[in-house]
């Protein structure tokens, strides 16, 4: 029998019947698209590990999506049409000036 036990920190070993939680702290972004994202990463932590590709997938297009959102153009908002600051020049020239003191 051994007296080792595992310093702190140490991932807990598991059994290839019972997953066990890696521990990983997910900090929030503050961008509450991208933390739901990142929070379904702790679905992973109770799958056996070749039910983690789909989870990693599954955030990796909704990630995708949402930096792909960030480039998207805001859409033209209905509003007047803005008119031009001066009349644009007439084909035909006016050469009168009416040039009065």
């Amino acid at each position: 029998m051994s007296d080792w036990t595992p310093e702190a920190g140490t991932p807990p070993v598991s059994t290839p019947d019972e997953p066990v939680p890696l521990g990983v702290v997910r900090t929030p972004t503050g961008h509450g698209a991208v933390d739901a994202r990142l929070e379904r990463l702790a679905d992973a932590d109770h799958l056996p590990a070749d039910g983690h590709v789909e989870v990693y997938e599954d955030v990796h297009r909704g990630l995708r999506s949402e930096l792909t959102s960030l480039d998207a153009r805001p859409a033209a908002v209905p509003g007047p049409v803005p008119t031009p600051s001066h009349r644009p020049h007439d084909t035909h020239h006016d050469t009168h000036h009416d040039n009065r003191s």
